[in-house]
């Protein structure tokens, strides 16, 4: 029994340390590849195609490594957490669909618009749609996630007999394709579009010299913005707290760390608007993206120790033990290496540029 036991332990320390690093992937995911996206967003409002061209060129030396996180996120749901892949992949089928559509679609059109002459304008409209079809439907699948989704141990038949030979012994989703849309989850969305386009309008600002047209555009649409993001995001924590049952932690015995956890967020929040409103552009976007870890932070230990709220724990959806030290052993190394690349590639490209840009090869 003592050697099961410290199976066991072994198998729920290294389950949540891939649930933590998972969190960690999909938060650099969003903070970097959510402008990028809220940038392709935005470009839908500029009429000019070189203005355009230029916002695509800004993001030229990074979006596809910022990609990358988003792949890797997969591939630990794929490697560390098969069970819940596989069901929540069945869940969410179609917005995640239409969300790669989305991914697919923007790239093509970022590598098509430089060489274009005819249909320049076409693919910098689908540059634009791409990326906001990306935005909502990830966000429309993050709504849906948080709200859980039903499963079956039946088979084809309904039949859960153990007699049956072909009775199916691991849980399953067992909703239609449709089960993932609800209020909360269009809501989700919208709120994704939002963020998107706030994280997207402080990012060109830090890209653009600041008597650019863009960055003017850009910065007073980076204030519009913001106030709609504060607004979402007090709608979305007070609809949480009716509908989530997880959400009764933030009252619970534990209240002082949430308030805490809140105080910290509207502190972000307030930095974050009094940089952008004295044009101090980077420090703006690092108090966006501290925003955003936070929020993410605390929607990660308020699902604890789900994976996905009220259908998969941690441990129920990891993979036995032996796998997950496995793949930390060969896998782990790699973090430390994607962030300095990361880093690294921030730095080479961190000098502004102006809408000339948009004349030249992306």
């Amino acid at each position: 029994m003592d050697h099961i036991d410290q199976i066991l332990r072994i198998h729920s320390a290294l389950s949540t340390f891939w649930w933590i690093l998972l969190g960690l992937f999909f938060v650099i995911y969003i903070v970097l590849d959510g402008a990028d996206l809220g940038a392709g967003v935005f470009s839908l409002l500029l009429k000019d195609e070189n203005e355009r061209a230029a916002v695509m060129a800004s993001m030229a030396g990074t979006w596809d490594a910022n990609e990358t996180w988003l792949v890797v996120a997969g591939g630990v749901i794929f490697g560390a957490f098969p069970l819940v892949y596989g069901a929540t992949f069945n869940y969410l089928m179609i917005p995640l669909m239409f969300a790669l559509w989305g991914i697919i679609s923007r790239a093509v059109a970022f590598e098509f618009h430089v060489h274009a002459k005819g249909s320049r304008k076409f693919w910098g409209t689908m540059f634009g749609l791409g990326s906001l079809i990306a935005a909502l439907f990830a966000g429309i699948a993050l709504g849906a996630t948080l709200l859980g989704f039903p499963m079956s141990k039946e088979n084809a038949q309904g039949i859960t007999s153990a007699a049956d030979p072909f009775a199916n012994t691991i849980p399953h989703f067992s909703g239609n394709a449709l089960s993932f849309i609800s209020a909360f989850s269009i809501w989700t969305g919208i709120g994704a579009l939002i963020a998107g386009g706030l994280a997207g309008t402080l990012y060109l600002c830090a890209r653009f010299q600041q008597d650019d047209p863009i960055y003017k555009k850009a910065h007073s649409w980076a204030t519009i913005f913001s106030f709609l993001a504060l607004a979402a995001v007090v709608i979305t924590l007070i609809w949480s707290y009716a509908i989530m049952p997880d959400a009764g932690k933030w009252t619970g015995s534990g209240w002082f760390g949430w308030l805490v956890l809140l105080v910290a967020i509207l502190i972000a929040a307030y930095k974050m608007m009094a940089a952008h409103s004295a044009h101090r552009d980077f420090p703006a976007l690092l108090w966006c993206g501290a925003i955003v870890l936070l929020m993410w932070g605390g929607m990660w230990a308020t699902n604890f120790p789900y994976i996905i709220p009220q259908t998969w724990t941690i441990t129920a959806g990891g993979n036995p033990a032996n796998d997950l030290a496995i793949l930390t052993l060969f896998m782990t190394g790699f973090v430390p290496v994607m962030i300095m690349y990361n880093a690294y590639q921030i730095w080479v490209f961190r000098h502004r540029i102006t809408h000339m840009a948009g004349y030249e090869s992306h």
